[in-house]
């Protein structure tokens, strides 16, 4: 996989310890065959480099947040400044504002000069200091203004309509012959980003998760015949679902997008879920936003400022369908429902995601200070890695049926594979 470069790196890099260009990681280290010729796919290494592109003394830096909020924004801007201002010399950093809408002068405020005292403490508070907006911007527009105002680099940070943006950018201004290096950190709850192991704020959302699932099961054990309902985040993958399910232990029923489910039938969902109530009088569930989207009638046609079908409310649909089912079988449930989607994505990152925020940062920088451009930093065994922007916008990464955390559901929840 080849990362496009502005041109020769000729300034010497203050970083000692550097990382050879043709370094690269494999996309695959576990085969049950040899590949053939072509058929796997290597990247290139990050880390700092030898020689950079630009001068650190005539550089010019931006940054913006874009999409939903995750734990971990305001770590990832404190770390791309620091990086940029104590790690290059880069003095003039601009933060724009309230999301790519910020790229345009006709609608956004006005950017933020970035200084180490405006970022000293923001790392302890969620959300971003940025702002942030779903929604394209005139393409056009956002890179003349860049141009205009003399950046040299921009960095997005954002799901991959964020990074499908962000490509935008960088063909604009590689069609104009503009040397603009645009670096993507990619952001979302979901882990469901390709090449990338896990992104930044998952597992802070994990942990915010099985706290909720904590609750939901004190409350379905504490009466009888007692239900637990809990919707999480997850529009196409059930990675938090499962996460959170093996990290709380208690849950009984965990319904991802992955796996098409039945309500009714000899092994459907609500005859299992009755038999669990009679068997032990409580249960917890836990389903994905996006699972079950089957089950409404007629296709959902709206969609969001990002382009995303708006999901139909799975949560609202079991509980009712939980309630009239017990209900005709004559048999008195407690029915509790939590939605805590909006608290998971707006909590600080925990520690061991700060610590990723701050590696996802620092090598975003050493790929832009080296005149790459057209990337997002990935993680694969344990390395970071360039990956190009269209590459990583063309798939979504899905939980595997066949893996070790969707095994661990199975075997914590004691459900089937499948409800039929």
């Amino acid at each position: 996989m080849e990362i496009t470069t502005l041109g020769e790196a000729r300034f010497d890099s203050p970083h000692k310890r550097v990382v050879p260009d043709h370094w690269r990681v494999p996309a695959h280290i576990v085969r049950g065959r040899d590949p053939g010729p072509g058929e796997d796919l290597w990247f290139e290494r990050a880390g700092p480099r030898a020689k950079i592109f630009f001068d650190p003394a005539r550089t010019r830096a931006g940054i913006v947040t874009c999409g939903g909020l995750c734990p971990g924004l305001n770590n990832v801007i404190r770390s791309i400044f620091l990086e940029l201002h104590h790690g290059y010399g880069i003095r003039e950093i601009l933060g724009f504002r309230d999301g790519y809408q910020g790229l345009d002068p006709r609608r956004g405020k006005e950017p933020l000069r970035l200084t180490p005292e405006m970022v000293d403490d923001i790392h302890r508070e969620g959300g971003t200091l940025l702002g942030t907006s779903r929604g394209p911007v005139d393409t056009k527009v956002a890179v003349q203004n860049l141009i205009e105002r003399g950046v040299d680099i921009l960095f997005t940070i954002g799901g991959d309509g964020t990074q499908r943006g962000g490509n935008e950018l960088f063909q604009e201004a590689r069609r104009l012959g503009h040397p603009l290096a645009v670096v993507g950190v990619p952001k979302t709850i979901d882990n469901d980003v390709p090449f990338v192991a896990r992104t930044f704020g998952y597992l802070t959302a994990v942990e915010e998760a099985s706290k909720v699932l904590d609750c939901a099961h004190t409350e379905a054990h504490s009466v009888h015949n007692g239900i637990s309902l809990v919707k999480l985040m997850g529009r196409e993958a059930g990675f938090i679902a499962a996460g959170a399910t093996v990290a709380n232990q208690d849950v009984n029923f965990t319904l991802v997008p992955e796996v098409p489910f039945k309500l009714e039938g000899p092994r459907g969902f609500l005859p299992l879920l009755k038999e669990r109530v009679l068997r032990r009088a409580h249960a917890v569930i836990v389903v994905a936003e996006g699972a079950g989207q089957d089950l409404f009638p007629g296709g959902s046609e709206a969609r969001d400022a990002s382009g995303n079908v708006k999901l139909r409310d799975i949560g609202l649909f079991l509980r009712e369908k939980i309630e009239a089912y017990f209900k005709a079988q004559n048999v008195p449930i407690v029915l509790r429902y939590f939605d805590p989607s909006y608290i998971l994505r707006s909590v600080v990152a925990d520690a061991e995601d700060s610590i990723l925020c701050d590696l996802y940062a620092r090598n975003a920088v050493h790929a832009a200070m080296a005149g790459k451009t057209g990337l997002v930093i990935g993680l694969l065994h344990d390395q970071f890695i360039h990956v190009p922007i269209e590459l990583l916008t063309r798939q979504k990464k899905r939980l595997s049926l066949q893996g070790s955390m969707w095994h661990a559901v199975l075997a914590t929840t004691g459900q089937p594979e499948r409800f039929e």
